[in-house]
C-alpha cells in the first residue's frame, strides 16, 4: 500500500483546517505545534521536507521559493479569501486521497 500524504499548515492557515482534516483521518501538523511560529519560510519548508509533509499556505513567498528551485516535499497553495475552511479541507482531503507523497515532491498544487 502506498504511503499517504501528510500536511504541514503554515501560520496563514486557520486552525479549524487542521481540526477538520484530523476529523477525517488526515495526518497534519501546524506551525505552532512544530515550534516554528515566526520561523522564516525556508525553515518551514525544511521542516516539511524533513518530515515529508506537504506545506499548505496562502503565502506567495513559497511559490517564489519553489521557482528559485528550493527543494520541498510539495506545496498546496490557495489564494487568500478565495476558499472557505470547508472548501479548503475538501480539496486537501482530495489531494490526500489521489496523490502520493512521491507525486507531490517538488510540486505545487494550486487550490
Amino acid at each position: 500500500m502506498a504511503s499517504k500524504i501528510r500536511f504541514h499548515l503554515d501560520e496563514s492557515v486557520a486552525v479549524a483546517v487542521a481540526q477538520g482534516l484530523r476529523r477525517r483521518g488526515v495526518e497534519v501538523t501546524t506551525t505552532s505545534e512544530a515550534g516554528l511560529t515566526s520561523a522564516d519560510d525556508e525553515s518551514q519548508l525544511a521542516f516539511a521536507l524533513r518530515e515529508r509533509r506537504v506545506l499548505v499556505t496562502q503565502d506567495a513567498d513559497f511559490i517564489r521559493l519553489h521557482q528559485r528551485g528550493v527543494q520541498h516535499a510539495g506545496v498546496a497553495y490557495f489564494d487568500p479569501g478565495v476558499r472557505t475552511v470547508g472548501q479548503l479541507i475538501a480539496q486537501l482531503v482530495l489531494i490526500e486521497e489521489v496523490l502520493t507523497p512521491e507525486e507531490m515532491e517538488g510540486q505545487v498544487e494550486f487550490l
